[in-house]
C-alpha cells in the first residue's frame, strides 16, 4: 500500500491511526490507494495490540428528550470525520450503571462524552482514573483533566429578561427543572439578576419534561392570574406549559411563554414557541475536538469552552 500510494511505511500507520498526525494530502493518497487494494482495517486486531480502540462512549440520560437526539446528530457526525465511532451508554438507570461501565471499559474506548442530563459525575471520575479522556457537555465538574463545552446560560438568561422588559412585561414567572441541575440553575440566578423592577414567580419540578411543565404552568397561573410571561428553563417544560394553560379555564389572556433549546417541534404549528437556540453542531464541535487533542496528550490543564446562544422570536412570545 505504502509502494501504491507513493509515501512511506509510517504515513500509512499513521493515516490509519486515529488522532495521529498526517497532512491531508497524504491521507487522500493511503485512502485511495487502500481503496484500490480492498484494504479494510481490523480494529479488533488493533484493538488487542495498543490496548485502545477507535471508539468514543457517549454517556447520555433521557433518550426521550428530543434536545438529546439533536445533539447526539452532530456528534456522531464529528467523530466520524476524525476515524471514531459512538458507542451510546443509557444512564437513565441507575443500576444499571456499574455493569454498563465495565462494558464500555471492555471496548477500551479511547475517550468517553457525557452530555446533560441525569449521568453522575462519579463515572466520569471512574474514567479518569484509568487515563481515559473526558469530556462534558452542559455539565459542570472540578476535575483535574476533564473538558467542558457549554451553552451560554446566562447570555440566554439576559435575552430572555431582554424581551419581557422590552414588551414591559412585569408580572413574570420562571419555571425549571430542580435547583441542583446545573443549567437551571445558571438560567434562573442570570435570569433573577436582571429582572430588576419585576414580580417573578418560581416553580422548579422533579423533572424537566412535558408533564412537569403542563402542572407547573397552571398551578403557577391559577395562584397569580396577573402573570403575563413565562420563561421555562427546557422547551419541553415551555410545550407542556403552552398545552396545560390552554387546557385550563382562562379568565385573563394566556401569558407569553418562552422556553431554551430549539427543538425542532418549537417550531411546529401548534405551538410556535419563542426560545432560546443552543448551537448543538458548535457544542459537538467544542466537544470532539477538546477529547481529541486530550486523547494526544493526556496531561492538559482542564479546559471549558462556552458557546453563544440565540433568541428566536415565535408567536408565543411575540
Amino acid at each position: 500500500m505504502a509502494r501504491m500510494a507513493g509515501v512511506s511505511r509510517s504515513a500509512v500507520s499513521r493515516t490509519f491511526t486515529p488522532g495521529a498526525s498526517v497532512s491531508e494530502k497524504t491521507r487522500q493518497k493511503v485512502l485511495s490507494a487502500a481503496e484500490a487494494l480492498g484494504y479494510q482495517v481490523n480494529i479488533i486486531a488493533r484493538t488487542m495490540i495498543t490496548g485502545s480502540s477507535n471508539f468514543i462512549g457517549i454517556v447520555t440520560a433521557g433518550f426521550d428528550n428530543p434536545f438529546r437526539s439533536k445533539l447526539l446528530a452532530p456528534l456522531v457526525h464529528q467523530l466520524a470525520l476524525n476515524g471514531f465511532m459512538p458507542l451510546l451508554m443509557n444512564a437513565d438507570d441507575p443500576q444499571q450503571l456499574a455493569p454498563s461501565l465495565k462494558q464500555l471499559l471492555s471496548y477500551h474506548v479511547a475517550g468517553v462524552i457525557i452530555t446533560s442530563g441525569a449521568p453522575p459525575l462519579s463515572l466520569a471520575e471512574e474514567y479518569l482514573a484509568r487515563k481515559i479522556p473526558v469530556t462534558l457537555i452542559n455539565r459542570h465538574a472540578d476535575l483535574a483533566g476533564c473538558d467542558r463545552v457549554c451553552s451560554d446560560n446566562a447570555q440566554g438568561a439576559k435575552l430572555v429578561a431582554g424581551l419581557f422588559s422590552r414588551r414591559d412585561w412585569r408580572q413574570v414567572g420562571f419555571i425549571g427543572e430542580n435547583r441542583e441541575n446545573f443549567s437551571t440553575r445558571q438560567r434562573y440566578d442570570a435570569f433573577i439578576a436582571q429582572t430588576s423592577g419585576m414580580t417573578v414567580t418560581s416553580r422548579f419540578c422533579d423533572g424537566g419534561g412535558y408533564q412537569a411543565g403542563h402542572q407547573a404552568a397552571r398551578e403557577l397561573v391559577a395562584e397569580n392570574p396577573g402573570v403575563q410571561a413565562l420563561f421555562c428553563a427546557t422547551d419541553m417544560l415551555a410545550l407542556g406549559a403552552l398545552d396545560g394553560l390552554r387546557d385550563a379555564p382562562a379568565a385573563a389572556p394566556l401569558p407569553a411563554i418562552v422556553g431554551f433549546d430549539d427543538i425542532p417541534q418549537a417550531d411546529w404549528r401548534p405551538y410556535q414557541l419563542t426560545t432560546v437556540q443552543q448551537n448543538t453542531a458548535l457544542l459537538a464541535h467544542h466537544a470532539v475536538d477538546l477529547l481529541m487533542t486530550r486523547i494526544a496528550r493526556f496531561s492538559l490543564p482542564s479546559r471549558h469552552r462556552e458557546v453563544p446562544v440565540k433568541l428566536i422570536i415565535r408567536q408565543s412570545a411575540k
